[in-house]
């Protein structure tokens, strides 16, 4: 049945229920001679009432809502059409009829009352009374064996939500345990029903307790205040693990333009030392939607959820660019499970071969051109430099000039904070690859036609990237220890997969509006917070495994390794910071070199290159990158 169909017939029920509550609102009031000399009068005017009450009641709001959702704001429309309805009969009777028809009060203060609370009744019990047949009929479809006994952590309110969620069936599966809150104040309480057990400090004891009553918890389910940095989620996770149960987070999503609630599991979030940033994802849909996006590296951690959130987002085409054939195979294979809307397709090519990259590009003719693929483990590239240099500049050079000749509106390249004052060869690779986007911008900018933003995003540690610190962590702990950290002061700028991805859109999509109104900033950057001991995060990585550190898990200092420092910046000095007015992300205006410049110092790097010649592959960074100091900072 249509929703036009089900708002007809609620409407008919509505009205009949209107003329109940007249009829029985007289007949309550008056004796029965009086009621009969009204009857016919009443008669009379039911056309009008009808009429005036449908008009009423589609302006109060009835049907917008569904019954079996019934709830207060529900309540809230029929006070409204209720008091609605009252003014216009004693407006009608106090000015209409006892002044110029009947000589009297027709109808009278007390039928008046009496009809509002009967049309209040009439019209509100039924909406509950549905939604309590439906709650009922779905609870009992589903037996206590088939759903898992759940316990709901965080907020009150919170928890509330999930608890109405549940419900009204958003979340399937599910059977309400009890509610472990933040604090233990409210124990003994019940919310919506169920029992408040506890704190979180004592989910061990709710959870052996209700073990003793017969009651199997099998899931935990932690709402947004059970995550936040101040409530130490570390020592939940601890004890979820400790206890073997997963934990499942809430989450918003939006299916067909409306808002609702899901579970996800819980990710590495979790671990983060600040809340996560949150950025405007209708900006990125108005960037994406209905565009042809390239990626390079698309089978990367990073260049995967990249993958995975362009597709989401509604691109009408992804290209995925990759030269490992196990990586490309897993990323569509990953995207194909997802039934993504777009059509969607991968080629294998390398970035250094320069021919093949300008073939792809050319044919594929994209809008929007996202480069990825890069060489970024710091030892590995200390000691093969020239792989570095032919993946991380001269792949770099090969994807920004094609990107640009194949008429793309934007080419964003993944840079890094080890840009920035480089001591590494990444470092310095990652920075030289940025002076190029930023020379190319400044090409395009001056332009008149086939202009095309070329700008760089410099990411710090992206959390659960693959050769990142928690993947080698875990691992480390899964044998038993010990864990490794280089030094008990290094410290790094953390940002999860997710903030990675959405900075990269983010970032083409303040370009391209900066292009419009005459600024041009270059290279864009998360605001990620104080920067984070890794030692403090091996800890909270041990905590948040169940087991205490250097106790159960012992930690190791290894020293600081070539080409690494103890901490990172994300700017130079010389750039001039800007705030680009979307949540969470800076900008800063460009430094470039001249093409004669880059060129020159181009063909001195293949020279060098070709001859295995360090010394001077560095003498052309230190030309190029003033500041590359390639030796081991202590401070």
């Amino acid at each position: 049945m249509s929703n036009s169909s089900k708002r007809l017939i609620v409407l008919f029920h509505d009205l009949v229920m209107t003329v109940f509550a007249v009829y029985g609102a007289f007949y309550l009031r008056f004796s029965e001679r009086q009621f009969n000399l009204r009857v016919e009068y009443i008669t009379y005017a039911m056309p009008f009432l009808i009429l005036s009450a449908t008009c009423i009641y589609k302006y109060a709001g009835l049907y917008r809502g569904r019954w079996r959702f019934a709830s207060i704001p529900d309540l809230v429309q029929i006070v409204r059409a209720v008091v609605g309805m009252a003014v216009l009969i004693l407006i009608v009777d106090y000015i209409l009829i006892a002044q110029n028809f009947y000589g009297t009060f027709f109808i009278g203060k007390v039928t008046i009352v009496l009809f509002t609370m009967l049309l209040g009744a009439f019209l509100g019990l039924p909406r509950l009374g549905y939604r309590y047949w439906r709650y009922h009929s779905s609870m009992s479809a589903q037996s206590d064996q088939a759903r898992i006994h759940t316990l709901i952590i965080g907020k009150e309110s919170e928890a509330i939500s999930v608890l109405q969620a549940i419900e009204m069936q958003s979340l399937r599966g599910i059977l309400a345990a009890g509610v472990v809150t933040i604090c233990s104040s409210r124990e003994g309480e019940k919310l919506r029903g169920v029992s408040v057990l506890g704190s979180v400090e004592q989910i061990e004891e709710i959870v052996d307790h209700q073990q003793r009553r017969g009651i199997k918890i099998g899931r935990l389910i932690a709402t947004q205040s059970a995550l936040l940095p101040d409530t130490n989620p570390d020592r939940l996770v601890a004890a979820a693990r400790r206890l073997g149960l997963p934990i499942w987070r809430i989450q918003q999503v939006l299916e067909d333009g409306t808002a609702s609630t899901k579970l996800a599991p819980l990710d590495i979030e979790a671990l983060l030392f600040r809340d996560s940033v949150k950025i405007d994802r209708v900006r990125l849909g108005s960037l994406i939607v209905g565009r042809r996006v390239a990626i390079t590296g698309g089978g990367g951690s990073i260049g995967g959820e990249i993958a995975q959130r362009i597709a989401a987002l509604g691109a009408a085409h992804l290209l995925i660019i990759e030269n490992s054939e196990p990586m490309l195979y897993e990323i569509l294979e990953k995207l194909e499970r997802q039934q993504i809307p777009g059509y969607v397709e991968g080629v294998l090519a390398d970035i250094r071969e320069n021919e093949r990259i300008f073939q792809v590009l050319q044919d594929f003719k994209p809008d929007l051109v996202l480069h990825a693929a890069a060489l970024k483990q710091v030892p590995y590239l200390e000691v093969h430099w020239g792989e570095a240099i032919k993946t991380n500049i001269f792949g770099s050079k090969n994807v920004l000039q094609a990107s640009v000749d194949a008429g793309a509106k934007a080419v964003v390249m993944i840079s890094t904070d080890k840009a920035i004052d480089p001591v590494s060869i990444l470092g310095v690779t990652k920075r030289f690859a940025e002076l190029y986007a930023q020379m190319l911008d400044q090409e395009m900018i001056t332009q008149a036609q086939s202009r095309c933003r070329v700008i760089s995003v410099r990411f710090g540690n992206v959390l659960g990237s693959n050769g990142s610190v928690i993947p080698k962590f875990r691992s480390q702990i899964a044998s038993g220890g010990p864990v490794t950290v280089t030094d008990p002061e290094m410290v790094r700028y953390f940002m999860t997969l997710r903030e990675a991805s959405e900075l990269v859109l983010s970032a083409a999509s303040h370009a391209l509006e900066a292009d419009s109104n005459g600024d041009h900033p270059s290279v864009y950057v998360l605001k990620m917070g104080q920067q984070v001991k890794i030692l403090d995060l091996a800890r909270n990585l041990i905590r948040l495994s169940g087991f205490k550190p250097d106790v159960d898990i012992p930690i190791i200092f290894t020293g600081v390794r070539p080409g690494e420092r103890l901490h990172e910046i994300m700017f130079d000095h010389s750039e001039e910071v800007t705030e680009t007015g979307i949540e969470g992300v800076l900008a800063a205006a460009p430094h470039s070199a001249t093409r004669e410049q880059m060129c020159a110092w181009l063909n001195e790097l293949n020279e060098a290159v070709a001859v295995l010649d360090r010394s001077r592959a560095e003498n052309v960074f230190s030309k190029a990158v003033p500041k590359f100091n390639p030796v081991v900072l202590t401070v």
